[in-house]
């Protein structure tokens, strides 16, 4: 399995309608994305404190290899969107999760 992040960065003079448009996007490309056979799990989306006009989308997909396919899909649905709200198009980042045991005996609470 493998993890995705989408980093998005909004022109700043609509970033206080990130909520609204990032759900637009999520409209979008969502539906194609979810029917697609690698799909693994929803998004979950966050937004910088310290750059209120920057996104974060993290998800589940089966590899890498499906991803760009998906994306290679996507691309000409974002391209107005892009030009609409956006100062640069997504940066998409892999990454494997470790199986790190964070169980810990200590009970500190």
């Amino acid at each position: 399995m493998l993890t995705v992040i989408e980093q998005w960065f909004l022109r700043p003079e609509v970033a206080d309608r990130g909520l609204e448009i990032m759900q637009e996007m999520d409209d979008l490309v969502g539906p194609p994305a979810h029917a697609d056979p690698a799909w693994s799990g929803h998004a979950h989306f966050y937004r910088s404190q310290a750059a209120p006009n920057q996104f974060m989308m993290i998800y589940p997909w089966r590899s890498i290899e499906e991803h760009q396919q998906l994306r290679a899909n996507e691309e000409p649905m974002l391209v107005d969107f892009y030009k609409k709200y956006c100062t640069a198009e997504r940066i998409i980042s892999y990454f494997d999760e470790l199986a790190v045991d964070v169980e810990h005996d200590d009970h500190v609470h």
